[in-house]
């Protein structure tokens, strides 16, 4: 079905696996459609509660493939056909997405991580901006994310001098959620993907696009969001669900309805 990545539903997860191993699993225009239309299948899946995007080999994605770069492309145009509807789509899913960066993410492919929900880091994982080193600019959303995550000064100093980061440095710095070493890399993942996939669905959706919107409104908007949310999540069997385990002293069992 796929020729850059590949896809794999397992236990309410879904796995893609970026597949270009001998270019670092760098981008090209068939992966970012490829990636953006994986999101999608496994967002329109009913039996998914969780998404896993990670790479084959010893990188998780180097960035653009510049050999893919002819001279003289309109490089904004590149992003708004390529990129940005592969991000959007991440955004916008309705599922928690979780990067599992097992090398090095460099360029778009550390936008690529910033725009999922989670990040797990491998112990030998680093993050790079590394566009300025090609006389160019950060862009799938990291000029977005990057300062909602480390700060804008922060931001700022990955940006301009585009210095790598070690995986225990992006740690501190709470670009990451876990540092994994690498006996436990695959335990670890298929832990942290199952705990998300065990949580009630519709809770982790409101939650999500919650989260993804609240910089950008007032209190009295938030509030009033948090509200139409709470009534939705409330009139759910798995909130029934909920409950009930609370009474019995259990622990809940979430049907996704």
């Amino acid at each position: 079905m796929f020729e850059t990545i590949e896809y794999e539903v397992k236990d309410h997860v879904s796995w893609i696996r970026l597949n270009r191993p001998d270019k670092l699993n760098a981008f090209t225009f068939k992966m970012n459609q490829e990636v953006t239309e994986a999101i999608q299948k496994a967002t329109n899946d009913q039996d998914v509660r969780c998404i896993v995007v990670t790479g084959n080999g010893r990188a998780f994605c180097s960035g653009q493939d510049l050999n893919g770069v002819e001279e003289g492309l309109d490089h904004g145009e590149m992003l708004r056909t390529a990129y940005n509807p592969m991000i959007k789509q991440i955004v916008s899913s309705s599922k928690p997405i979780v990067a599992a960066v097992n090398g090095v993410a460099a360029g778009a492919g550390m936008s690529l991580a910033l725009a999922c929900d989670f990040r797990l880091a491998h112990e030998r994982a680093s993050f790079i901006e590394a566009f300025v080193h090609v006389g160019l600019v950060p862009d799938s959303g990291s000029t977005y994310f990057l300062p909602r995550l480390v700060g804008h000064a922060k931001a700022l100093e990955l940006a301009m001098l585009g210095e790598k980061v070690s995986a225990a440095e992006a740690k501190e710095l709470g670009l990451v959620n876990q540092l994994i070493i690498n006996e436990q890399w695959e335990k670890g993942i298929v832990e942290f993907a199952s705990r998300l996939a065990a949580l009630p669905p519709k809770s982790i959706s409101l939650i999500k696009q919650s989260f993804s919107v609240s910089f950008d409104q007032s209190l009295d908007q938030v509030l009033d969001m948090e509200a139409d949310a709470q009534r939705e999540a409330g009139r759910t069997n798995d909130h029934a669900e909920g409950i009930k385990a609370f009474a019995e002293k259990r622990k809940p069992v979430f049907q996704g309805s």
